[in-house]
């Protein structure tokens, strides 16, 4: 049976390839997942672009495991050399948008489900859901689809960590700072220019340090990305722009992070855009975790964002592909990784629904 639903996992990963999914562009995808519950004969919701299912002998009483992935991509950068939307393979590589992140994991995750859908005597549920806006962190992917799902206590969620146990995760927060100076003419004396005001705004965030660090996450990491300011070559502006990344760890909550700068920043305006992307983890000792261990799977402190960061409960970011590869020209998965991923996945749970 896991050969015939590795063959199959491939052959949808195919078609998601095939058909255009940017975050809020994803009704067709979602199709596709709809058609491969239909095949199996799999009851299955669909909210909006996100398609899910309990497994057939749920019980309330139980705890449950969520296995989550995204079927939403972000667009194709000007670097591709291949067709992003055409699923070719070679070397053992299937290339095109969407491969690596996370189509592997997500059909990985659907086949996996498949897998136990109708075994009795689990000593958890299970839930499958394929989920849209991942990418965009939209309010119509996870982020709306939690409250319809049953109570969750678990989640593997499904992003390419070449099959480790990422067992925590930075949050973001991404603030809009505004510098203000006296605008002029650039003929006349200013001695309040926002752009020369800025200098010291930028060496302060350049220093900033926040003390405590994290074991698996390291410490937070604060970057200045965005910075904009001025028309015309013969006016000083009125304001500076800037926007600045914070990657947050597992000792400070995003509202902690807001909470120091708006005292301490020597910004004029400083706005977070939200504050809900927080850190996750999940305990080593976590039965979960230990499985995977067990199997010679290492744990580490992934540095990259998922949907993770709206669960409000322990979650496990696991899955095939390498999370370097995502978002790059020419994106790709190995084939090898998927017949692997859907094994370890079994293998993962057989130790944790059967003890």
């Amino acid at each position: 049976m896991i050969s015939k639903l590795t063959t199959k996992a491939i052959s949808l990963l195919k078609d998601l390839i095939a058909t255009p999914s940017f975050s809020s562009e994803e009704a067709h995808t979602a199709q596709l997942l709809e058609n491969w519950f239909q095949n199996f004969d799999i009851p299955y919701i669909r909210t909006q672009n996100n398609v899910w299912s309990v497994n057939k002998a749920y019980d309330p009483k139980k705890p449950t495991i969520l296995l989550n992935s995204h079927h939403d991509t972000v667009k194709p950068n000007n670097g591709y050399t291949k067709d992003p939307f055409y699923p070719i393979v070679e070397d053992g590589k299937l290339y095109g948008l969407g491969s690596n992140d996370a189509g592997g994991c997500l059909v990985s995750l659907l086949a996996t489900y498949t897998y136990f859908y109708e075994q009795q005597n689990l000593t958890y549920n299970l839930v499958f859901a394929g989920t849209a806006e991942e990418e965009s962190s939209g309010p119509n992917g996870l982020n709306g689809l939690l409250k319809e799902l049953p109570t969750i206590d678990v989640a593997i969620v499904g992003e390419p960590t070449l099959m480790q146990l990422a067992i925590a995760e930075k949050g973001l927060v991404v603030f809009d700072a505004e510098v203000i100076g006296t605008p002029s003419h650039a003929a006349h004396q200013n001695n309040d220019n926002a752009i020369y005001n800025t200098v010291k705004v930028l060496e302060w965030f350049q220093k900033l340090r926040f003390e405590k660090s994290s074991e698996t996450l390291g410490d937070v990491k604060v970057t200045v990305t965005q910075i904009n300011a001025g028309k015309q070559h013969n006016a000083v502006p009125a304001s500076v722009s800037m926007v600045v990344d914070i990657r947050v760890n597992d000792q400070y909550t995003n509202e902690e992070i807001n909470d120091y700068l708006q005292k301490h920043a020597p910004c004029t305006n400083i706005t977070p855009r939200s504050l809900y992307l927080n850190s996750s983890s999940i305990s080593k000792e976590h039965p979960l975790v230990q499985a995977g261990i067990e199997l010679g799977r290492k744990t580490y402190g992934s540095p990259t964002l998922s949907d993770q960061s709206i669960l409000n409960c322990p979650s496990l970011k696991l899955g095939p592909g390498d999370s370097k590869r995502s978002h790059t020209a020419d994106e790709f998965i190995y084939l090898q990784e998927i017949e692997e991923g859907i094994d370890l996945y079994i293998q993962l749970l057989e130790k944790v629904v059967r003890s």
